[in-house]
């Protein structure tokens, strides 16, 4: 009889456990976090520093025509900073910035029309004003910019064996600049990137008076320039991440 009741107790709980089972709530395991995406949005300022190079020919404009006074490459460096703001688009960022750098773009030359002159050419400021167009991976963006350069420049002519000054001219240059570079977040606020831009000035009259026999007959000094320019950028964005962005890539 005791036999027969322990039989039918196993039997009762063996059905009985599946269904109790069953009835039980199982919790539901956390929702995967959503992946925080670097926010490329926001105003941003820094520095820059690297290396330029202007090409320049100068021509000297006379009573009988023009003079070729020859053309020449000179390269150093460039220091300065950036201001700009940037919004991001699902992965498109888009951006207007502002560059000013202090440049040491200097070259002396014989003249080729007559070996007792010797000119002087010198870049000492570049600004750029431009707009941006980038594509961001998360922390990595890669844009293009393009816009409006400025140059300030120099011009000396000088005696070649003394090295007196005989006549000078200054201007400041307007004209277009072509960019591309690669920024990467290494910090919610904190950016380094790389960066090339080349600069077309054109052509631009500088006119200028000497008393110097040498020099009689002189009206004006003809420089085309181009530019170009290398640089390692760091930006401070304000602002942080945000609020985490859904991906979308």
């Amino acid at each position: 009889m005791m036999k027969k009741f322990l039989t039918s107790v196993a039997m009762a709980a063996t059905i009985a456990t599946p269904a109790l089972a069953a009835d039980m709530a199982v919790k539901a395991p956390p929702p995967a976090p959503l992946p925080v995406i670097y926010n490329w949005s926001g105003f941003y300022i820094g520095g820059n520093g690297g290396w330029g190079e202007s090409h320049n020919c100068v021509d000297f404009v006379t009573l009988a025509g023009t003079v070729v006074g020859g053309c020449r490459d000179r390269s150093g460096g460039v220091i300065g900073g950036q201001l700009g703001y940037r919004w991001q688009s699902n992965q498109f960022v888009f951006g207007l910035e502002a560059q000013g750098d202090w440049a040491d773009l200097s070259n002396t030359r014989v003249s080729l029309f007559d070996a007792t002159l010797s000119t002087r050419v010198k870049t000492d400021g570049i600004g750029l004003f431009t707009g941006q167009i980038g594509w961001a991976w998360n922390a990595a963006l890669l844009y293009v910019k393009g816009g409006a350069a400025v140059t300030s420049n120099r011009l000396d002519i000088f005696d070649t064996a003394t090295g007196i000054g005989l006549a000078s001219a200054s201007a400041t240059r307007w004209g277009g600049v072509l960019g591309v570079g690669f920024e990467y977040g290494f910090a919610p606020n904190w950016s380094v990137g790389l960066e090339y831009d080349h600069l077309w000035m054109g052509d631009a009259n500088n006119s200028f008076t000497a008393t110097d026999p040498r020099l009689v007959g002189f009206l004006n000094s003809r420089i085309s320039q181009d530019v170009d320019m290398l640089t390692i950028r760091f930006n401070y964005r304000f602002g942080g991440y945000n609020a985490p962005v859904t991906a979308r890539y």
